[in-house]
């Protein structure tokens, strides 16, 4: 006699061991031209974490997206010779 096991379906969901990506918004002081809203940009998309990042220099704002770390967004800012704040 055969054995037929019932078909369970079910949805499988991956470990999360990092956080969910989220926008952060800096405020960026120093910016005075597209050069300059490259330059952050370039500073925080090169910290691990980020996906994506924008920079306004007529709001003073820098908007990041990822989960890097907010200290480490703020220091490669400061890094590219620029003032920021979370």
């Amino acid at each position: 006699m055969k054995t037929v096991l019932p078909v369970v379906r079910t949805t499988y969901k991956p470990p999360r061991d990092r956080p969910v990506d989220m926008d952060r918004e800096l405020t960026v002081t120093g910016m005075s031209c597209g050069g300059c809203e490259q330059a952050v940009e370039d500073a925080l998309e090169s910290v691990d974490g980020v996906t994506d990042a924008t920079a306004d220099r007529e709001s003073n704002t820098a908007t990041v997206e990822g989960d890097a770390d907010t200290a480490a967004l703020v220091r490669a800012v400061e890094d590219a010779g620029y003032e920021a704040a979370a």
